[in-house]
């Protein structure tokens, strides 16, 4: 009967949180999750593709006054990480970088993933032996160079792939926001990644049976990659049909828009800028809400047994 009790309240506890956060949401401008229309156009020049991911509509600034709050969680098979939660410090061996690990090894991944932010002149380190690197611009722009002293603008919305031990630089001479996945690469006999740069604009949409989401993926589906990166685009009111439970482990970065999120028993309101780890195995489930189109930028290990 106790335990019956405990359980009771602990609901009662969920549920005024969630009603908490939608209220909150709800005062903040533009794009609350419940927020009423608005006479005016609330766009701005300075909001560029994926702006929300660098200032959330639920910000830092905006739970200042809520001492001990965040909206960050982590659990055994996944971790949602928000932008108040954000720790920056001088990346090993970077000149003049900050980053964020926002998922690492300790939660139980097999990759890596952190925002790093270059203002000024800033240059990257090149990852461990043997270790492979996904980037993604979300502001600004920077520009990469190979080995041969070849040079590559990155800008918004645009990525580069560097198998291991590929040796670059990635330097900023102004700001830049960028998102990085790196892991062990497992190879595979007979079998070499090339190095990989693009946009997500240059990809085609692909076919989802089944499904109404709109699906890219940024990397070749051949079997020398051993993870994928997908971009995920859904409307308002559309959400994934089937409740997925795979081997596969995720690293989701969320770009544009807002929702709910299913991760085991647990339902997260989520907005641009929020990260999420899932383990292998754990439910998940999403639908986007607001007035405006979800993206998300999603990890996924690929053509690799299990075993």
């Amino acid at each position: 009967m106790r335990g019956m009790e405990k359980q009771t309240k602990m609901q009662r506890n969920c549920v005024v949180v969630v009603f908490a956060l939608l209220g909150i949401l709800k005062c903040v401008a533009g794009e609350g999750f419940c927020s009423a229309p608005v006479a005016h156009d609330v766009s701005t020049d300075s909001e560029t593709l994926y702006y929300k991911v660098t200032n959330p509509t639920l910000s830092p600034h905006h739970l200042q006054d809520l001492p001990g709050f965040t909206r960050s969680a982590y659990r055994r098979d996944h971790a949602i990480v928000t932008p108040e939660s954000h720790v920056f410090s001088p990346l090993p061996n970077w000149i003049n970088a900050l980053g964020a690990y926002l998922i690492t090894p300790a939660m139980g991944s097999h990759f890596t993933m952190y925002l790093t932010k270059m203002q000024g002149i800033k240059t990257s380190s090149p990852p461990p032996q043997d270790v492979e690197r996904f980037l993604f611009v979300v502001q600004g722009s920077a520009v990469l160079t190979n080995a041969s002293g070849k040079e590559h603008a990155l800008f918004v919305d645009s990525y580069a792939y560097l198998p291991p031990n590929f040796e670059h630089t990635l330097k900023c001479d102004t700001l830049a926001t960028i998102v990085m996945f790196e892991r062990r690469y497992s190879s595979l006999q007979n079998h070499v990644p090339e190095f990989v740069i693009g946009s997500t604009n240059m990809q085609p949409l692909l076919e989802t049976p089944g499904e109404v989401f709109e699906l890219r993926k940024l990397l070749p589906t051949s079997p020398p990659y051993d993870f994928n990166i997908h971009i995920m685009d859904f409307q308002p009111g559309e959400y994934l049909n089937v409740k997925e439970v795979h081997y596969n482990q995720h690293g989701l970065l969320l770009l544009e828009g807002q929702g709910i999120y299913r991760l085991g028993d647990n339902w997260y309101p989520v907005q641009a800028g929020d990260a999420i780890w899932m383990a292998p195995f754990v439910p998940q489930w999403y639908a986007a809400l607001g007035k405006s189109r979800s993206r998300y930028l999603l990890y996924k290990d690929v053509n690799r047994d299990p075993l």
